[in-house]
């Protein structure tokens, strides 16, 4: 029995992020192909989420207690994008645990209504010092539950 491979995704729609993040490229993120290098997504990813996490007190890097560990990640590319383009990342949260987060990522080229990629990834929050999973404090449970999924999507 042969199995039949997963539907092929499908472009998100801007009107299912309520929250965006402008990212210029740089020169140096076209590959010799002149579009930006798949590698160049996945830091914007985290750029758009751990930015969105610090500036609203939910998350600080240097000295907090908690930190985020991704666990698992993916991206889905559907058109490309390159310098000198601006890419406006959308933000949401498609699943929420006691430790955990499902954070999806959608980046658009500059006012396009469709996505050229997507992707999500998985952070679990652990204690910076012992690195075991803690519960989600209140700080990053209010960013959450804002970024959370709704009846849009």
């Amino acid at each position: 029995m042969t199995a039949k491979p997963p539907p092929k995704p499908t472009p998100y729609h801007r009107s299912v992020f309520r929250v965006f993040r402008s990212i210029p490229t740089r020169w140096a993120d076209n590959d010799m192909y002149g579009h930006v290098n798949n590698v160049v997504y996945y830091g914007w990813f985290d750029t758009a989420v751990n930015a969105l996490l610090i500036e609203r007190g939910a998350l600080d890097i240097h000295h907090g207690d908690i930190v985020g560990f991704v666990v698992e990640t993916g991206c889905n590319y559907f058109a490309p994008l390159a310098f000198p383009q601006t890419v406006e990342a959308g933000v949401r949260v498609a699943h929420v645990g006691s430790s955990s987060v499902r954070y999806e990522i959608a980046l658009f080229a500059e006012g396009a209504d469709t996505a050229a990629a997507q992707g999500h990834f998985i952070h679990v929050y652990v204690d910076r010092a012992t690195q075991r999973p803690v519960k989600l404090p209140p700080s990053l449970q209010a960013v959450v539950s804002e970024l959370r999924l709704s009846d849009r999507a």
